[in-house]
């Protein structure tokens, strides 16, 4: 590896790799810089001179060592460490990309579905990390051969994470009932949504699990709705840019004390263009006030155009639960939808949300010790 130094001591290049002195000096692994035992930084940006530069650089196998001056410091990097870190590359020029460890799909994932056997999961850590990370790929995935029993959806979210309790419950009956307080819990078909946009911050995951259906419909589909925006973009970068650029309102008042309002677009970016998120739920859409007059009408068609992208069939992957199967949805992007059902049989699925943070840790655990 050639190792050189430029810009008056500002700039180490590794092969086609450039790094800043101030960055290389700012993410220093010593003691005295970072905890031994959790890695987190012991020093403040401003305990780091605005004037840092390098004084030399040499590379000893896959160690570079490193003399930061002012301070006469002397820092070691692993290559490894370093090319896993790298920040020298193009930056995507289309607003609305994606991570690269995340993959947007439609209709045909129908023939390969990730899922993964309850008792492997519990087992086999190889298995879970696989079925993790198809999570974070997808959005969604399935389990099969679970237990049949209330509450153990409890156990799914245990595979990964903690489950977040609302006003809701830490878990709730998805059957009919003779006044819902949602329309969730009734017989009628319903349109692909993520679930509670009305809260802010909004579940990042949700858990669906079967414990009876024998009623005739009910089957679940699920849509990515990053294929969505996607196909928005680019057939109309216009009303694309609308949902992104203002923002929608959602509101639930269903239960007596309770009235959860929020406003954030329907399709949210990242400073850097990056998809971060989608809100779409037609049953708890608030009148929309945050967007210009000259402009509403414009809205209101790209809206429209978003609503029929989610509702075309060669969007949606479909299934049947059967008792003891279950599925996860990334909330913030993945929705979820279900057909009518009649009364006759029985259908009784329990439902509970946890967060992100929580399954992309135990994934990342994984992904180091296996």
């Amino acid at each position: 590896m050639v190792v050189s130094v430029s810009g008056n001591g500002r700039v180490l290049t590794l092969g086609a790799l450039r790094f800043h002195a101030i960055w290389l000096r700012d993410n220093a692994q010593d003691p005295a810089t970072r905890a031994a035992g959790n890695g987190q930084r012991l020093i403040r940006i401003g305990d780091i001179s605005a004037e840092t530069s390098i004084a030399s650089a040499t590379a000893n196998g896959d160690v570079i060592t490193i003399i930061f001056m002012p301070e006469g410091k002397e820092v070691t990097f692993s290559l490894e460490w370093l090319v896993a870190r790298s920040y020298d590359h193009s930056q995507p020029d289309t607003v609305g990309w994606l991570l690269p460890e995340q993959q947007s799909w439609g209709g045909e994932l129908n023939a390969s579905v990730p899922v993964a056997d309850f008792d492997d999961l519990t087992n086999d850590g190889g298995k879970l990390r696989d079925w993790l990370a198809a999570v974070r790929r997808f959005g969604f995935a399935k389990i099969t051969g679970g237990p049949t029993e209330s509450g153990a959806l409890m156990q799914v979210a245990a595979l990964f994470g903690y489950v977040r309790e609302t006003n809701y419950g830490k878990w709730f009956e998805v059957r009919a009932e003779i006044s819902p307080t949602n329309l969730a819990y009734t017989g009628m078909g319903l349109q692909a949504h993520t679930d509670n946009p009305y809260r802010d911050p909004v579940p990042t995951l949700q858990i669906l699990y079967c414990l009876e259906n024998s009623a005739e419909g009910g089957e679940n589909t699920v849509v990515d709705g990053f294929r969505a925006a996607e196909r928005l973009r680019n057939e109309d970068p216009e009303g694309f840019a609308l949902l992104t650029r203002y923002c929608a309102r959602f509101e639930y008042a269903g239960e007596a004390g309770v009235r959860l309002q929020t406003r954030r677009p329907m399709i949210e970016l990242g400073a850097d263009g990056a998809l971060l998120a989608i809100r779409f739920n037609n049953r708890s859409a608030a009148p929309i006030t945050d967007v210009p007059f000259d402009a509403m009408e414009a809205y209101y068609d790209a809206y429209r155009r978003f609503a029929l992208i989610i509702d075309d069939p060669a969007m949606a992957v479909s299934f049947r639960l059967n008792p003891g199967e279950s599925f996860i949805v990334d909330n913030t992007r993945v929705l979820h939808s279900r057909t009518a059902f009649s009364s006759g049989g029985s259908r009784w699925l329990q439902g509970c949300y946890a967060d992100k943070d929580g399954l992309l840790s135990t994934l990342a655990a994984l992904e180091e010790n296996l």
